[in-house]
Protein backbone atom coordinates (compact mmCIF):
# COMPACT_ATOMS: atom_id res chain seq x y z
CA UNK A 1 0.00 0.00 0.00
CA UNK A 2 2.93 2.26 0.97
CA UNK A 3 4.02 1.51 -2.47
CA UNK A 4 1.25 2.02 -4.35
CA UNK A 5 0.61 5.62 -2.11
CA UNK A 6 3.81 6.19 -3.45
CA UNK A 7 3.29 5.64 -6.96
CA UNK A 8 0.55 8.12 -6.88
CA UNK A 9 1.63 11.27 -5.42
CA UNK A 10 4.63 10.81 -7.72
CA UNK A 11 2.07 10.18 -10.92
CA UNK A 12 0.04 12.76 -9.74
CA UNK A 13 3.15 15.40 -9.61
CA UNK A 14 3.93 14.05 -13.19
CA UNK A 15 0.34 14.65 -14.06
CA UNK A 16 1.11 18.31 -13.02
CA UNK A 17 3.90 18.52 -13.99
CA UNK A 18 3.08 17.89 -17.81
CA UNK A 19 -0.11 20.46 -17.39
CA UNK A 20 2.41 23.10 -16.67
CA UNK A 21 4.66 21.92 -19.43
CA UNK A 22 2.14 21.66 -22.04
CA UNK A 23 1.03 25.22 -21.44
CA UNK A 24 4.07 26.46 -21.56
CA UNK A 25 5.04 24.92 -24.62
CA UNK A 26 1.72 25.79 -26.19
CA UNK A 27 2.54 29.22 -25.44
CA UNK A 28 5.78 29.10 -26.95
CA UNK A 29 5.34 27.30 -29.85
CA UNK A 30 2.07 28.29 -31.13
CA UNK A 31 0.98 31.30 -29.13
CA UNK A 32 4.18 33.40 -29.59
CA UNK A 33 4.71 32.82 -33.34
CA UNK A 34 1.23 33.49 -34.25
CA UNK A 35 1.26 36.93 -32.21
CA UNK A 36 4.70 37.67 -33.96
CA UNK A 37 3.19 37.04 -37.70
CA UNK A 38 0.02 39.20 -36.74
CA UNK A 39 2.00 41.63 -35.41
CA UNK A 40 3.91 42.90 -38.00
CA UNK A 41 4.06 43.49 -41.02
CA UNK A 42 4.43 41.41 -44.34
CA UNK A 43 4.54 38.76 -41.78
CA UNK A 44 7.97 39.65 -40.37
CA UNK A 45 9.68 40.12 -36.98
CA UNK A 46 10.47 43.86 -36.48
CA UNK A 47 11.35 43.03 -32.60
CA UNK A 48 9.38 46.86 -32.14
CA UNK A 49 6.65 46.61 -29.48
CA UNK A 50 5.17 49.58 -31.08
CA UNK A 51 4.23 47.72 -34.28
CA UNK A 52 2.84 44.81 -32.49
CA UNK A 53 0.33 47.26 -30.26
CA UNK A 54 -0.73 49.26 -33.47
CA UNK A 55 -2.95 46.12 -34.68
CA UNK A 56 -5.40 45.82 -32.34
CA UNK A 57 -6.20 45.42 -28.71
CA UNK A 58 -6.64 41.91 -28.84
CA UNK A 59 -2.95 41.21 -30.64
CA UNK A 60 -1.16 44.38 -28.00
CA UNK A 61 -2.59 42.36 -24.64
CA UNK A 62 -1.53 38.79 -25.94
CA UNK A 63 1.78 40.15 -26.48
CA UNK A 64 2.10 42.02 -23.42
CA UNK A 65 0.85 38.48 -22.17
CA UNK A 66 3.43 37.09 -23.72
CA UNK A 67 6.30 39.59 -22.40
CA UNK A 68 5.09 38.98 -18.84
CA UNK A 69 5.09 35.09 -18.98
CA UNK A 70 8.71 35.41 -21.01
CA UNK A 71 10.35 37.53 -18.13
CA UNK A 72 9.02 35.25 -15.38
CA UNK A 73 11.31 32.79 -17.10
CA UNK A 74 14.34 34.67 -16.24
CA UNK A 75 17.13 33.30 -13.65
CA UNK A 76 15.86 35.95 -11.33
CA UNK A 77 12.20 35.50 -11.15
CA UNK A 78 11.79 31.67 -11.83
CA UNK A 79 13.80 30.68 -8.52
CA UNK A 80 11.08 33.01 -6.74
CA UNK A 81 8.35 31.49 -7.92
CA UNK A 82 8.26 28.18 -5.50
CA UNK A 83 9.31 30.18 -2.90
CA UNK A 84 7.10 33.11 -2.74
CA UNK A 85 4.33 30.64 -3.18
CA UNK A 86 5.34 28.93 -0.08
CA UNK A 87 5.36 32.21 1.81
CA UNK A 88 1.88 32.84 1.10
CA UNK A 89 0.56 29.00 2.12
CA UNK A 90 -1.17 28.05 -1.74
CA UNK A 91 0.95 24.85 -1.01
CA UNK A 92 -0.95 24.38 2.40
CA UNK A 93 -4.24 25.22 1.69
CA UNK A 94 -6.89 21.72 2.15
CA UNK A 95 -8.45 22.20 -1.67
CA UNK A 96 -7.15 23.14 -5.00
CA UNK A 97 -10.09 26.14 -4.80
CA UNK A 98 -8.17 27.64 -1.89
CA UNK A 99 -4.86 27.65 -3.78
CA UNK A 100 -6.70 29.27 -6.85
CA UNK A 101 -7.79 31.53 -4.73
CA UNK A 102 -4.73 32.62 -3.16
CA UNK A 103 -2.78 32.55 -6.01
CA UNK A 104 -5.21 34.85 -7.79
CA UNK A 105 -5.29 36.93 -5.07
CA UNK A 106 -1.26 36.86 -5.22
CA UNK A 107 -1.85 37.46 -9.08
CA UNK A 108 -4.01 40.60 -8.40
CA UNK A 109 -1.36 42.22 -5.93
CA UNK A 110 1.49 41.72 -8.93
CA UNK A 111 -1.21 43.35 -11.37
CA UNK A 112 -1.79 46.54 -9.16
CA UNK A 113 1.56 47.59 -8.78
CA UNK A 114 2.30 47.27 -13.04
CA UNK A 115 -1.38 48.97 -13.62
CA UNK A 116 -0.29 51.66 -11.64
CA UNK A 117 3.11 52.04 -13.58
CA UNK A 118 1.28 52.18 -16.90
CA UNK A 119 -1.36 54.80 -15.73
CA UNK A 120 2.23 56.40 -14.38
CA UNK A 121 3.78 56.32 -18.41
CA UNK A 122 0.33 57.76 -19.94
CA UNK A 123 0.43 60.82 -17.49
CA UNK A 124 3.61 61.82 -18.33
CA UNK A 125 3.10 61.01 -21.93
CA UNK A 126 3.14 64.65 -23.04
CA UNK A 127 6.29 65.72 -21.59
CA UNK A 128 7.59 62.31 -22.72
CA UNK A 129 6.60 63.30 -26.02
CA UNK A 130 8.53 67.21 -25.70
CA UNK A 131 11.83 65.25 -24.47
CA UNK A 132 12.03 62.30 -27.24
CA UNK A 133 12.70 65.41 -29.68
CA UNK A 134 15.71 66.11 -28.00
CA UNK A 135 18.75 64.11 -29.24
CA UNK A 136 20.62 64.08 -25.60
CA UNK A 137 17.18 62.86 -24.31
CA UNK A 138 17.24 59.97 -26.87
CA UNK A 139 20.55 59.31 -26.45
CA UNK A 140 20.56 58.89 -23.02
CA UNK A 141 17.10 56.20 -23.22
CA UNK A 142 19.35 54.79 -25.85
CA UNK A 143 22.19 54.27 -23.31
CA UNK A 144 19.96 52.76 -20.71
CA UNK A 145 18.51 50.43 -23.17
CA UNK A 146 21.75 49.40 -23.92
CA UNK A 147 22.87 48.91 -19.94
CA UNK A 148 19.78 46.83 -19.95
CA UNK A 149 20.83 44.45 -22.58
CA UNK A 150 24.10 44.38 -21.49
CA UNK A 151 22.85 42.90 -18.06
CA UNK A 152 21.32 40.61 -19.96
CA UNK A 153 24.31 39.26 -21.80
CA UNK A 154 25.75 38.67 -18.20
CA UNK A 155 27.83 41.85 -17.65
CA UNK A 156 25.97 42.64 -14.17
CA UNK A 157 22.87 41.21 -12.60
CA UNK A 158 19.89 43.49 -11.86
CA UNK A 159 18.65 43.17 -8.40
CA UNK A 160 17.83 44.41 -4.91
CA UNK A 161 20.54 43.64 -2.31
CA UNK A 162 19.61 40.18 -0.99
CA UNK A 163 18.86 41.74 3.15
CA UNK A 164 15.55 43.68 1.56
CA UNK A 165 14.66 41.01 -0.50
CA UNK A 166 14.44 39.09 2.66
CA UNK A 167 12.82 41.76 4.79
CA UNK A 168 10.16 42.28 1.76
CA UNK A 169 9.49 38.38 1.57
CA UNK A 170 8.04 38.74 5.08
CA UNK A 171 5.29 41.08 4.09
CA UNK A 172 1.66 39.81 4.14
CA UNK A 173 1.40 35.87 5.39
CA UNK A 174 -1.21 33.03 5.07
CA UNK A 175 -4.45 35.00 3.86
CA UNK A 176 -6.02 36.23 0.87
CA UNK A 177 -5.19 39.90 1.99
CA UNK A 178 -1.33 38.46 2.73
CA UNK A 179 -1.64 37.30 -0.69
CA UNK A 180 -2.89 40.31 -2.16
CA UNK A 181 -0.19 42.70 0.28
CA UNK A 182 3.00 39.96 -0.90
CA UNK A 183 2.21 40.17 -4.86
CA UNK A 184 2.69 43.74 -4.22
CA UNK A 185 6.22 43.50 -3.07
CA UNK A 186 7.17 40.67 -5.01
CA UNK A 187 6.27 43.33 -8.14
CA UNK A 188 8.58 45.05 -6.71
CA UNK A 189 10.95 42.91 -5.88
CA UNK A 190 10.76 41.37 -9.68
CA UNK A 191 10.85 45.20 -11.10
CA UNK A 192 14.70 45.42 -11.57
CA UNK A 193 14.62 41.75 -13.91
CA UNK A 194 11.32 42.77 -15.69
CA UNK A 195 12.86 46.49 -16.48
CA UNK A 196 14.20 45.15 -19.76
CA UNK A 197 10.71 44.03 -21.17
CA UNK A 198 9.10 47.36 -19.54
CA UNK A 199 11.48 49.92 -21.37
CA UNK A 200 9.58 49.20 -24.38
CA UNK A 201 6.43 49.04 -22.85
CA UNK A 202 6.72 52.12 -21.12
CA UNK A 203 8.31 54.05 -23.94
CA UNK A 204 5.46 53.22 -26.26
CA UNK A 205 2.67 53.61 -23.80
CA UNK A 206 4.51 57.27 -22.73
CA UNK A 207 3.64 58.54 -26.41
CA UNK A 208 0.79 56.80 -26.90
CA UNK A 209 -0.28 59.02 -23.83
CA UNK A 210 -3.48 56.64 -23.33
CA UNK A 211 -4.55 55.88 -19.66
CA UNK A 212 -6.32 52.74 -21.18
CA UNK A 213 -3.68 51.49 -22.97
CA UNK A 214 -1.64 51.95 -20.35
CA UNK A 215 -3.43 50.28 -17.61
CA UNK A 216 -5.06 47.85 -20.08
CA UNK A 217 -0.95 46.60 -21.59
CA UNK A 218 0.27 46.51 -17.68
CA UNK A 219 -2.56 44.28 -15.90
CA UNK A 220 -2.12 41.84 -19.03
CA UNK A 221 1.65 41.60 -18.53
CA UNK A 222 1.45 41.12 -15.00
CA UNK A 223 -0.87 38.17 -15.63
CA UNK A 224 1.48 36.86 -18.44
CA UNK A 225 3.95 37.23 -15.26
CA UNK A 226 1.87 35.58 -12.74
CA UNK A 227 1.01 32.46 -14.55
CA UNK A 228 3.58 30.34 -13.02
CA UNK A 229 3.02 31.30 -9.47
CA UNK A 230 -0.38 30.60 -10.19
CA UNK A 231 0.14 27.12 -11.81
CA UNK A 232 2.58 26.52 -9.08
CA UNK A 233 0.21 27.69 -6.04
CA UNK A 234 -3.14 26.18 -7.79
CA UNK A 235 -1.76 22.61 -9.01
CA UNK A 236 1.17 22.12 -6.27
CA UNK A 237 3.68 21.52 -9.32
CA UNK A 238 7.35 21.03 -9.13
CA UNK A 239 8.89 23.73 -11.14
CA UNK A 240 11.83 22.39 -13.78
CA UNK A 241 15.21 23.27 -11.96
CA UNK A 242 17.03 26.50 -14.33
CA UNK A 243 19.15 25.77 -16.39
CA UNK A 244 21.30 26.48 -19.88
CA UNK A 245 17.33 27.10 -21.27
CA UNK A 246 17.17 30.10 -19.22
CA UNK A 247 20.16 31.67 -20.46
CA UNK A 248 18.49 31.21 -24.19
CA UNK A 249 15.67 33.32 -22.81
CA UNK A 250 18.30 36.06 -21.48
CA UNK A 251 20.30 36.17 -24.51
CA UNK A 252 16.72 37.25 -26.51
CA UNK A 253 15.79 39.50 -24.16
CA UNK A 254 19.54 41.28 -24.94
CA UNK A 255 18.87 41.76 -28.55
CA UNK A 256 15.74 42.77 -28.20
CA UNK A 257 17.23 46.01 -25.95
CA UNK A 258 20.00 45.97 -27.81
CA UNK A 259 17.75 46.54 -31.19
CA UNK A 260 15.08 49.04 -29.76
CA UNK A 261 17.85 51.10 -28.75
CA UNK A 262 19.27 51.39 -32.25
CA UNK A 263 15.45 52.15 -33.23
CA UNK A 264 15.65 55.06 -30.72
CA UNK A 265 18.85 56.19 -31.95
CA UNK A 266 17.51 55.97 -35.70
CA UNK A 267 13.99 57.96 -34.88
CA UNK A 268 16.16 60.70 -33.38
CA UNK A 269 19.15 61.04 -35.62
CA UNK A 270 17.69 61.22 -39.20
CA UNK A 271 20.93 60.26 -40.85
CA UNK A 272 20.66 57.05 -39.32
CA UNK A 273 17.42 56.41 -41.54
CA UNK A 274 19.43 56.67 -45.00
CA UNK A 275 21.59 53.58 -43.72
CA UNK A 276 18.76 51.04 -45.50
CA UNK A 277 17.02 51.40 -48.40
CA UNK A 278 14.01 49.35 -49.32
CA UNK A 279 14.77 46.50 -51.56
CA UNK A 280 15.05 42.88 -51.44
CA UNK A 281 19.07 42.53 -50.74
CA UNK A 282 18.63 44.41 -47.57
CA UNK A 283 15.86 42.20 -46.63
CA UNK A 284 18.04 39.48 -47.53
CA UNK A 285 20.56 40.39 -45.60
CA UNK A 286 18.92 40.80 -42.58
CA UNK A 287 17.00 37.62 -42.68
CA UNK A 288 20.20 35.70 -43.41
CA UNK A 289 22.31 37.56 -40.44
CA UNK A 290 19.37 36.65 -37.83
CA UNK A 291 19.46 32.68 -38.98
CA UNK A 292 23.39 32.79 -38.53
CA UNK A 293 22.84 34.60 -35.46
CA UNK A 294 19.62 32.11 -33.89
CA UNK A 295 21.92 28.83 -34.77
CA UNK A 296 25.23 29.98 -33.18
CA UNK A 297 22.72 31.18 -30.34
CA UNK A 298 21.23 27.52 -29.69
CA UNK A 299 25.30 26.66 -30.17
CA UNK A 300 25.81 28.62 -26.97
CA UNK A 301 22.70 27.57 -24.99
CA UNK A 302 23.48 23.76 -25.78
CA UNK A 303 27.26 24.40 -24.60
CA UNK A 304 25.66 25.37 -21.41
CA UNK A 305 24.17 22.08 -20.24
CA UNK A 306 26.11 19.81 -17.67
CA UNK A 307 28.78 18.04 -19.04
CA UNK A 308 28.56 19.51 -22.73
CA UNK A 309 31.01 18.25 -24.71
CA UNK A 310 31.13 21.58 -26.57
CA UNK A 311 31.34 23.55 -23.41
CA UNK A 312 34.25 25.35 -24.37
CA UNK A 313 31.96 26.86 -27.53
CA UNK A 314 29.66 28.82 -25.08
CA UNK A 315 31.36 32.06 -24.66
CA UNK A 316 32.36 32.29 -28.39
CA UNK A 317 29.09 31.52 -29.84
CA UNK A 318 27.60 33.86 -27.47
CA UNK A 319 30.10 36.92 -28.40
CA UNK A 320 29.27 35.79 -32.02
CA UNK A 321 25.93 35.61 -32.19
CA UNK A 322 24.79 38.25 -30.60
CA UNK A 323 26.22 41.31 -33.01
CA UNK A 324 25.07 39.09 -36.01
CA UNK A 325 21.39 38.81 -34.53
CA UNK A 326 21.34 42.47 -33.28
CA UNK A 327 22.65 43.73 -36.74
CA UNK A 328 19.61 41.50 -38.83
CA UNK A 329 17.07 42.76 -36.09
CA UNK A 330 18.34 46.37 -36.63
CA UNK A 331 18.79 46.42 -40.41
CA UNK A 332 14.99 44.56 -41.00
CA UNK A 333 13.61 47.27 -38.06
CA UNK A 334 14.59 49.72 -40.56
CA UNK A 335 13.64 47.52 -43.47
CA UNK A 336 9.94 47.80 -42.61
CA UNK A 337 10.27 51.06 -41.42
CA UNK A 338 11.56 52.54 -44.82
CA UNK A 339 8.16 53.70 -47.19
CA UNK A 340 8.09 51.25 -50.53
CA UNK A 341 6.77 54.64 -52.06
CA UNK A 342 5.36 57.68 -50.56
CA UNK A 343 2.58 60.88 -51.61
CA UNK A 344 4.10 63.88 -52.70
CA UNK A 345 4.16 65.89 -49.58
CA UNK A 346 4.23 69.56 -48.78
CA UNK A 347 6.43 70.70 -45.74
CA UNK A 348 4.42 74.34 -45.79
CA UNK A 349 1.18 74.32 -44.56
CA UNK A 350 0.33 77.62 -46.10
CA UNK A 351 1.53 76.98 -49.45
CA UNK A 352 -0.80 73.49 -49.33
CA UNK A 353 -4.00 76.09 -48.58
CA UNK A 354 -2.81 78.24 -51.26
CA UNK A 355 -2.30 75.66 -53.49
CA UNK A 356 -5.67 73.85 -52.77
CA UNK A 357 -7.72 76.82 -53.38
CA UNK A 358 -6.10 78.37 -56.61
CA UNK A 359 -6.85 74.80 -58.28
CA UNK A 360 -9.35 74.07 -56.15
CA UNK A 361 -8.42 70.74 -54.66
CA UNK A 362 -9.25 68.82 -51.37
CA UNK A 363 -6.29 68.73 -49.08
CA UNK A 364 -4.77 66.02 -46.65
CA UNK A 365 -2.82 67.16 -43.82
CA UNK A 366 -0.87 64.83 -41.56
CA UNK A 367 0.42 65.73 -38.21
CA UNK A 368 3.38 63.54 -37.24
CA UNK A 369 6.50 63.13 -34.71
CA UNK A 370 9.75 61.01 -35.03
CA UNK A 371 8.55 59.35 -32.06
CA UNK A 372 5.26 58.64 -32.96
CA UNK A 373 5.05 55.05 -33.38
CA UNK A 374 1.55 55.11 -35.48
CA UNK A 375 2.54 57.72 -37.00
CA UNK A 376 5.48 55.71 -38.38
CA UNK A 377 2.85 53.21 -39.50
CA UNK A 378 0.67 55.60 -41.19
CA UNK A 379 3.61 56.54 -43.02
CA UNK A 380 5.29 52.84 -44.07
CA UNK A 381 1.49 50.84 -44.18
CA UNK A 382 -0.98 53.08 -45.05
CA UNK A 383 0.20 56.35 -47.49
CA UNK A 384 2.70 53.87 -49.35
CA UNK A 385 -0.10 51.80 -50.43
CA UNK A 386 -0.40 51.65 -54.49
CA UNK A 387 -4.14 52.19 -54.40
CA UNK A 388 -4.07 55.08 -51.58
CA UNK A 389 -1.41 56.72 -53.84
CA UNK A 390 -3.61 56.61 -56.91
CA UNK A 391 -6.37 58.45 -55.46
CA UNK A 392 -4.93 60.41 -53.15
CA UNK A 393 -2.48 62.11 -56.26
CA UNK A 394 -5.59 64.32 -56.76
CA UNK A 395 -5.25 66.12 -53.39
CA UNK A 396 -2.77 68.42 -52.22
CA UNK A 397 -1.06 66.57 -49.34
CA UNK A 398 0.99 68.62 -46.03
CA UNK A 399 3.01 66.94 -43.52
CA UNK A 400 3.55 68.62 -40.63
CA UNK A 401 6.55 67.35 -38.52
CA UNK A 402 5.49 67.98 -34.74
CA UNK A 403 8.65 66.15 -33.47
CA UNK A 404 9.35 69.52 -31.68
CA UNK A 405 6.71 70.42 -29.00
CA UNK A 406 8.21 73.86 -28.47
CA UNK A 407 8.41 74.94 -31.94
CA UNK A 408 5.73 77.80 -32.29
CA UNK A 409 4.91 77.51 -35.79
CA UNK A 410 4.05 74.11 -35.51
CA UNK A 411 1.79 74.74 -32.24
CA UNK A 412 -0.01 77.38 -34.40
CA UNK A 413 -1.04 75.01 -37.28
CA UNK A 414 -2.07 72.71 -34.70
CA UNK A 415 -4.28 75.13 -32.79
CA UNK A 416 -5.89 75.64 -36.03
CA UNK A 417 -6.69 72.18 -36.58
CA UNK A 418 -7.37 71.65 -33.12
CA UNK A 419 -5.03 69.15 -32.70
CA UNK A 420 -4.79 67.60 -29.42
CA UNK A 421 -2.46 64.48 -29.91
CA UNK A 422 -0.77 62.57 -32.48
CA UNK A 423 -1.42 60.78 -35.16
CA UNK A 424 -4.02 63.55 -36.24
CA UNK A 425 -4.54 62.65 -40.09
CA UNK A 426 -7.56 66.16 -41.46
CA UNK A 427 -8.66 65.79 -44.83
CA UNK A 428 -11.01 68.30 -46.19
CA UNK A 429 -12.69 69.12 -49.42
CA UNK A 430 -12.40 71.44 -52.14
CA UNK A 431 -13.82 73.61 -50.55
CA UNK A 432 -11.79 73.70 -47.36
CA UNK A 433 -14.24 72.27 -44.90
CA UNK A 434 -13.07 69.70 -42.87
CA UNK A 435 -14.79 66.26 -43.94
CA UNK A 436 -12.84 63.68 -42.17
CA UNK A 437 -10.24 63.12 -39.01
CA UNK A 438 -8.14 60.10 -37.97
CA UNK A 439 -6.44 60.34 -34.60
CA UNK A 440 -4.80 56.76 -34.92
CA UNK A 441 -3.39 54.37 -37.20
CA UNK A 442 -5.89 53.19 -39.98
CA UNK A 443 -5.44 50.43 -42.10
CA UNK A 444 -4.79 51.61 -46.12
CA UNK A 445 -8.37 50.11 -47.15
CA UNK A 446 -10.02 52.13 -44.81
CA UNK A 447 -8.38 55.23 -45.67
CA UNK A 448 -8.89 54.65 -49.04
CA UNK A 449 -12.64 54.53 -48.67
CA UNK A 450 -13.00 57.74 -46.76
CA UNK A 451 -11.06 59.66 -49.01
CA UNK A 452 -12.84 58.62 -52.18
CA UNK A 453 -16.00 60.14 -50.76
CA UNK A 454 -14.12 63.33 -50.50
CA UNK A 455 -14.16 65.71 -53.81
Amino acid sequence: MRGSAGCYDWCSNMTRLRFLWAFLTFTFVLVVPALALAATPEGSDTSQFASALSRGPLVAAGVAFAGGLLTSMTPCVWPMIAITVSVFGAAQTKSRAQGAALSASFVLGMALLFTALGVGAAMTGGIFGALLSNKLVVGFIAAVLLALAASMFGAFELALPSSLNNKLATVGGIGYGGAFALGLVTALIAAPCTGPVLAGMLLYIATSKSFVLGAAMMFTFALGLGVPFFLVGTFAVALPKGGAWMLGIKWFFGVMLTVLALYFLRTGFPVLQTLVHRDGVFFAVSIGLLAVGLVLAGVHVAAERKRSPIAHLSKPMKLISAPLAIAGGFILVAWVLTPKAQLQWLDSETVGVETAQANHRPMIVDFGAAWCGACNELATRTFSDEHVRDEAGRFVAVRVDATDEDNEAVNKIKDKYHVVGLPTVVVLDSRGTEKIRFNEFVEADRFLSAIKAVN
